[in-house]
């Protein structure tokens, strides 16, 4: 009695929104591939220290 059930097809406001979303999502895809670093262009964040242990 309290569940509903939806209509199978999606209504005007649905379907606005899942068009934003998917803008949105291509626009920071876009956004991140132009902002990668390619990994030749990248340096070592942390030093490898392992050669100093012995010392």
């Amino acid at each position: 009695m309290g569940g509903t059930q939806r209509d199978p097809a999606p209504s005007r406001s649905e379907q606005a929104e899942a068009a934003e979303h998917e803008t949105a999502k291509q626009r920071l895809l876009a956004q991140a591939e132009a902002d990668r670093i390619p990994v030749d262009e990248t340096t070592r964040a942390v030093p490898d220290r392992r050669w100093r242990r012995g010392q």
